[in-house]
């Protein structure tokens, strides 16, 4: 009898953002606690909480689907808030455009975006 194997969090596909609030989000009928990432390769578990300490090595699997991605929103919480520089530096060097905004401006535009059928990647860190 083989043991509990714990994954990754990663949902395999592209689909809109249901509901989020209560710390987490629901998607593709299923929900998850905490921050995620959404990727053309899919959706993924995001550990990030604090949008003020964002750096570069928070998005090194966006960086490695770079160019399938042209647009990055980032939920950055309730409120809005600036993109470290070093974050927007590494950004830029790939060629994707990033958005911040408060994640519930972020996960209307990201559906709108999908919807369309754009390049767009996002980044959303959970609100309670």
């Amino acid at each position: 009898m083989a043991g509990l194997i714990i994954r990754e969090a990663h949902f395999p596909g592209r689909a809109p953002v249901d509901a989020y609030g209560d710390g987490g989000f629901r998607f593709a009928d299923m929900s998850h606690r905490g921050s995620i990432l959404c990727l053309p390769s899919g959706i993924y578990g995001w550990q990030p909480t604090d949008p003020l300490a964002l750096q570069a090595a928070d998005f090194e699997r966006l960086f490695a689907e770079a160019g399938d991605v042209e647009i990055l929103l980032v939920g950055m919480g309730k409120e809005l808030r600036r993109l470290p520089e070093g974050l927007r530096t590494a950004l830029k060097a790939v060629r994707i455009s990033a958005d911040p905004m408060s994640t519930g401006a972020a996960v209307r535009t990201y559906n709108v975006l999908l919807a369309e059928d754009r390049a767009v990647a996002a980044a959303f860190i959970a609100v309670d």
